[in-house]
This record gives C-alpha cells, structure tokens and sequence, in this order.
C-alpha cells in the first residue's frame, strides 16, 4: 500500500510541476524534494522547464541582430547528474565581428532544515575557453551542488550574424519536463524550417507586428549671419514578425547506444535555412540552396582554393622528394610521406588554412587544412590529379542540409589509374586508402579546380583483422600459465599505434595486465609498432590464478577465457539510428588448453554457426579435444560492412545475444579414477 502511495504522490508533483508558473526563482519544496522523474526513474537529472526565445532587434548602423534568450530550471537527482551543473555555450567570431553572452543570472537551490537555501553563482565562476580563432567557449558550473539541489540560470545571447540562427536543441540526454520554444523573425527573412530526429512535434505559426524607429539630427541656416539650429525628425517602418513556436511535454532523454557515429546526428532539434533576403528599397539577395553553391563558395574563400595555387615555397624541396622516383604510385607515396613526416598537426580542426600554407610550411606545423592542402599542392605541382576532399568529421555529425558549417575537415585524393586514393597527412599511422577514422563519416566531396565538386563515399571496404594466438596449460589447482601472440591490421594497427605509441613499455604492461584481469605479464616482445603498412605484432608470456573455477572436484572454464563477450552491446528495445562499426573487421581466436593431469573433458558446448542475412557478418565457434590431453579453440566475428540500416537492429540485437549466451557456456573437466573414467560423466560430445 506504502508503494502505491508514493507512486500516486510522485504522480501528483508531476503535474503539479506542469501546472507551475516557471517565473525566476519561484522554486517549490515539491521540486526540491522530488527524489525521481517518474517517466524516467534512472535519470540522473531531468529539465524541468525550459524557455528559449529568439528574436530580432534592429540597432541603429549596425542593422538586425540576433538575440537569444535562455531560461532553464533542471534538477539534480543524484551524483551523477552533477556534470548537467556546467553550462556551456559556443560562441562564433570572424575578425572584429563576434557574438557575446551576458545578463547571466544563476543560483542553486537546496532545502535545509525545512527552508530553501539559495547561492548565488559568482562571476569568478565564469570563464572563457579559447577554442581556436573562430570559437569562443564561454562556461560556468554552477555553486553547492548536491544531490536533490535544483539550479536555474537565464542568459542572452547577442550575434550579429543575422543570415544564421543556431540549430535549435529540442532533446537533451536528460529528460525535459516541459519546454517552450519561439523564433521570431522579421519578413525581410525567408527561412526553410528543417527538423531532425525521431520525436514529433507541432511549429505553431502566428504574426507579431514589428516597427523601426528612426531619427535625425538636422541643421538649418535662417542666414548667413545666425549660428545653424538642430532640428530633429523621426520617422518609422512598420513591419510584419514571422513566429514559429513549439510547446512540448515530457521530451524523453536520448539514450546512448554503441556503435554509433554522433548521438547529435540523431538529436530532436530544428534548423533554420536562410533562402533569401528582402529588404525595403532593395534586390533580393539569395543564400546557399545547394551543396554545389556551397562547395563553390568554399572553394572561392583565400584560405581554401588560394591556398593551392602557391608553389613557390616547396619548390626547392620536390624535385629532391621525386629523386628517382618515375610512376604515379611512387610519386605520390614519396610526397604523402614527405608531408607526413614533415608536417604535425596542432590539433585545429578547419578546411581553411589559419594563416597561409607557406608559413604552415615554414613552421612544419597547422591545422588539418594547412597539411592537407600543402599534400594536394605538392601532389598537382607533380603533375599528379589531385584534389581536395571536402569532409563532416564523426564529431561534426552528417550535414542533412547544404550549409557551409556543414564541413569541417579537408582531405587529399589523387587519381591513379582508373581509380581515386583519399590521403590524409594530419596523422602517423595512416597510409593510402586509411584515413583517420574520424573522417569516416559516410561521404566527402572532391573538390575539382573549377569549383565543382564530386560526392564519394569514405567508407571503408576491406576488413581489418585483429588475430590472438593463444597456448596455455591449466593446473591441478587452477593457475593459467602459457603464451600469447598478436596481430593487428589495417584499422586494427592504426588503432593500436594511436593508443599507445605514446606509452612506455612498462606503463603500457601495466595498462595490460589491468586489461586481463590483473595477470601477469613476462617475456614481451612486439614488431612492426611504427613500422605503418605493416602488421602490429605482439607476444607476451602470462600467469594467471583467476580463470579457472572449481566446484565439487570440477574445473569450470570459459573456451574464450578473457576474450568473451559477457553482454550483449545493444539493450534497447527499439533503436531508431544506424549501427556504425566504423570499418568491416574480422577477429579470429585460435586457442589451445592442455588439461590437467588426472582430468578429463566432461561437457564441451557444442560448435555454432551464425550467421546475417546477405553476407553482413558471420560467427563462427567450433571446440574439440587433441589427443584427449588438450583443449582447441576455434572462433572467427565477421562484420563485412561497416554500418547496419536501424531496421536490421532487432536482427542484430538477437544475433548478438546468441553469441553471448555461446560465450558464456562453459567447458566442464571432471576427475578421472584410476582407469582413465570420469568419475561422475554428466554428458556432453
């Protein structure tokens, strides 16, 4: 009965929370003593208003600026909402010409003792993060943050970039109790509204009317012997508002799954596109409608297209770079290797080069668009056929709409023979056909000198293979002691370099053993660490104590021992957004066991297998006894494509979920008499 109660209670604040006036600072004990969302029992914090406005206001010789206005009260559950305390905003500038937030005004709420308790956030708790020449980060984490506090904070933000208004998140990765949305835009604005995700929502339309007030100063002459007197005159544009407006109610929080590219990509959220303008007395002037108009204006910019067509300074370096060199594929290999080597990324992401290729260049550092750009001029200075590839990394997500923050990153591509080869000199590990995997985000454009562009997916087709050759012998009392070898190719190589080229050996041992369950590790070697084209090659000897299980004088193992998979990766029961496994891959365990002495095989788990529809992916687990002394191990995971349709989930999901409960089954080793017998057979092959 207690628990009906407290449900019906819970119940009850909830719509209490939608019938309460969100004014600033009106905060409730309901709200502070709320201990769960009901709709979402396991978030650790939940939105539970949200007011954003945007509207346009005209300033005297500036013209429209854009003003946001943000209002949100969010409740903090437990520990684990405490990161939803921070509040972060990008902010875009260009030269002079920047956005800015001000008018913040936060606190945090607790109850003590029966009373709400309000602190205020100081302005030294506000901060600016340089992001890099164009983005300004401003934060701020909110003060005495405790589980059940409640915060609230409003801010505005100002920018006087009229043509653009930021895409508009309308789901958070917590829930939004409720949550009202308004843009408000003059008639001299034609916008496309485009909306992504998968939650369904009104954009109610109504007018509001909008005037211009103007005034002058001007100075009259009566003669020529009177001072000029000031005369001030007014006048007024009266102009019609075009409001969108969303009003919505208990936004469910977006759910992290793996395997997927960008969360974002699939975020609830509205854009607005600018078309066209049309102001009083003027033309109209019209905006990017399509990917070529905004490929063709990228590639106009001095910092993208200007930027290849200077030579001079490598001059003196490529014709020592192509000694000897006489084929296409050894001309482009020997410069890709020479930019490579000579150029290090800082970290800047961008398709436009920061300050000019050639001090880039001089400097043997930039950002991804000075390395790259230098790699398509010295390739085309080779009279190669190279171009530029334009790029949305993973983190930057899919661009569903031509817009020019749809790119953020610029490779190289060179044709040879028949086909193209994508380079990218930003990272070591890479080589001809392997970009940086976050650049394989679907598609790219390749740039041609005129301006047109080409659409070409970046997906990976060949499968990276990772290999684990494993011998071992089992003791009478459980220890595990032999001899690991392994390889990695491909992705498998360049994720490996990646993570812990950066290490030293004893470190990256230490890394290891944590890895495996805290074994330990002797006799290391390894080939090829940063020999890049080739494989990665590692072995290791190990002891262990804790893989074994005894249980009535019987030896329980795992076939898979530490390479098991124990859950199933895919857990909701719907999923909405494609399964991305960012390259094909194949991972092949070849593992032998010897028995005990004085042991023998009781149950094996029979061999399997599995396999998807079309030549998607296959599995494939077959066990047998050697001689009756040794146990082998054969498995082989298949994933011959690297992104999987959403209406392939519940296949995928069930397909995963059969090989978890084949990886969880384990061998049985019983005692044997005196005659060779198992003491107590239970079966098994």
């Amino acid at each position: 009965m207690r628990t009906k109660c407290n449900v019906l209670l819970l119940f009850f604040i909830t719509l209490n929370l939608f019938a309460q006036d969100f004014k600033f600072g009106k905060i409730s004990k309901e709200e502070l003593t709320q201990k769960e969302y009901t709709q979402d029992p396991s978030a650790a914090a939940a939105v539970l208003f949200r007011e954003v406005t945007i509207n346009y206001n005209y300033v005297k010789n500036e013209g429209f600026m854009v003003e946001t206005n943000v209002h949100e009260r969010v409740k903090i559950y437990n520990a684990d909402g405490f990161k939803f305390g921070t509040i972060s905003e990008s902010l875009y500038q260009s030269g002079n010409t920047a956005e800015s937030l001000s008018g913040i005004k936060a606190f945090t709420y607790n109850l003590k003792d029966g009373k709400i308790v309000e602190t205020k956030l100081s302005k030294n708790d506000i901060f600016n993060e340089e992001v890099n020449k164009y983005r300004l980060r401003k934060k701020f984490t909110m003060p005495n943050l405790q589980e059940g506090s409640v915060i609230e904070y409003q801010y505005k933000i100002q920018s006087p970039f009229s043509s653009n208004i930021d895409e508009i998140i309308l789901q958070y990765d917590i829930p939004i109790v409720k949550q009202e949305i308004k843009v408000v835009i003059p008639e001299y604005y034609t916008f496309n509204e485009r909306t992504k995700g998968y939650l369904m929502f009104d954009i109610k339309k109504s007018s509001l009317h909008g005037q211009i007030n103007f005034t002058s100063n001007a100075r009259t002459n009566r003669n020529t012997r009177v001072v000029s007197a000031s005369k001030v005159s007014s006048s007024s544009l009266k102009y019609r508002n075009n409001v969108s407006s969303i009003t919505m109610d208990n936004v469910p929080a977006l759910k992290e799954e793996p395997f997927v590219n960008n969360m974002d990509n699939y975020r609830s959220a509205l854009k607005f596109e600018l078309q066209f303008t049309k102001f009083p007395n003027s033309t109209i002037e019209t905006y990017t409608t399509s990917w070529e108009k905004v490929v063709k204006k990228i590639y106009d910019f001095e910092g993208f297209g200007g930027q290849l067509d200077k030579t001079r300074y490598f001059m003196d370096d490529l014709p020592i770079v192509l000694q000897g060199k006489v084929s296409e594929e050894e001309k482009t290999s020997a410069i890709y290797h020479f930019v490579k080597d000579r150029m290090h990324w800082n970290g800047m992401y961008g398709y436009t080069s920061d300050e000019g290729v050639k001090k880039a260049y001089d400097l043997k550092t930039g950002n991804i668009a000075d390395i790259n750009l230098i790699l398509v001029g010295m390739l085309r200075a080779a009279n190669l056929k190279a171009n530029p590839v334009l790029i949305s990394t993973r983190s930057n997500g899919v661009p569903l709409f031509p817009t020019m923050e749809g790119f953020n990153y610029v490779a190289a591509s060179v044709i040879i023979g028949d086909g193209y080869v994508f380079l990218d000199a930003t990272n070591k590990y890479t080589k001809p056909n392997l970009l940086p995997t976050r650049a394989l985000n679907w598609s790219g454009r390749v740039v041609k000198e005129n301006g047109t562009s080409t659409e070409f997916s970046l997906m990976p087709t060949l499968k990276s293979e990772n290999t684990v050759l494993l011998s071992a012998e089992i003791s009478n009392t459980g220890e595990l002691e032999g001899k690991i070898r392994r390889s990695f190719v491909d992705y498998g190589a360049y994720t490996f370099r990646n993570n812990y080229d950066v290490l030293d050996e004893d470190t990256y041992l230490e890394k290891l053993e944590e890895q495996f369950g805290e074994i330990e590790i002797s006799e290391y070697g390894i080939k090829n660490k940063l020999a890049v084209g080739k494989p990665v090659m590692e072995n290791f000897a190990f002891y262990t104590e804790d893989l074994v299980e005894f249980i009535d004088d019987k030896i329980y193992i795992s076939p898979l021992l530490w390479f098991s998979e124990e859950e199933n990766p895919f857990k909701l029961e719907k999923r909405d957004y494609p399964i991305d496994f960012i390259y094909p891959r194949k991972n092949r365990y070849l593992i032998t066991l010897k028995i005990p002495e004085g042991y023998r095989v009781e149950f094996l788990p029979e061999d399997m297998l599995l396999s998807l529809p079309e030549n998607q992916g296959s599995f494939k687990y077959k066990l047998g006894v050697i001689g009756g002394k040794s146990l082998q191990i054969a498995v082989e995971e298949h994933i011959n494509v690297a992104v999987f349709s959403s209406l392939n989930y519940p296949l995928l999901k069930e397909y995963y979920k059969t090989i978890v409960q084949k990886q969880l089954e384990k061998v049985v080793l019983s005692k044997t008499n005196d005659n060779g017998n198992t003491e107590s057979a239970t079966g098994g092959r």
